[in-house]
């Protein structure tokens, strides 16, 4: 009787391990199947950000560009006016939603291309109402806005290797440093 209590008891307990053990395996596997789709919505989410702020970026350079291209052709008009600040406005929202997205090393790059359109626009609009501050000119502008794009290249490049598409590259290889440095040893 004895042992037939203690077969039917190591049955059951056997059993009971059993469907404990698979339960605790299908709880692991459903929550590493939770945290492979959070970590492909996170990826969605970055690129979907990074692609839109980099999008608006490059339309808010050249929109600076077309200004600058417009003032002096001639005289700017209302239209004007509204392209580039839409531009500027489109370029805002979407830096502002790449600071609540992006890691610090592409918000350190996406920061210097936002200070650089912003300080680009101020010059444009103060040379545009003929006050600008001392040192402002056509040429400043021009090469302030053009100076921009290896910022936005920079930007670039940190954002794909975030994303996994590009290899991390140094500084020297992404040409923003040695590009300015050379730029502004030419000047």
């Amino acid at each position: 009787m004895i042992i037939a209590v203690a077969g039917v008891a190591g049955t059951l307990g056997g059993s009971l391990l059993t469907q404990r053990a698979s339960e605790r395996a299908k709880r692991r596997e459903i929550e590493l199947l939770r945290d492979h789709e959070e970590a492909r919505e996170n990826l969605l989410l970055r690129r979907t950000c990074y692609v839109e702020l980099n999008r608006d970026a490059r339309q808010f350079t050249t929109a600076l560009n077309h200004h600058l291209h417009v003032m002096r052709e001639r005289s700017v008009e209302e239209t004007d006016r509204e392209a580039l600040d839409d531009a500027k406005r489109a370029h805002r929202d979407r830096y502002s939603e790449a600071q609540m997205i992006a890691p610090d090393e592409v918000l350190v790059r996406a920061s210097e291309v936002n200070q650089a359109l912003n300080k680009a626009y101020g010059q444009v609009k103060r040379l545009e109402r003929e006050e600008p501050e001392p040192g402002e000119t056509m040429a400043t502008a021009v090469q302030t806005q053009a100076e921009i794009w290896n910022m936005l290249r920079a930007m670039r490049t940190v954002m794909r290797h975030n994303l996994g598409v590009a290899p991390k590259s140094d500084d020297e290889q992404i040409g923003l440093p040695t590009q300015m440095a050379e730029h502004r040893s030419r000047r």
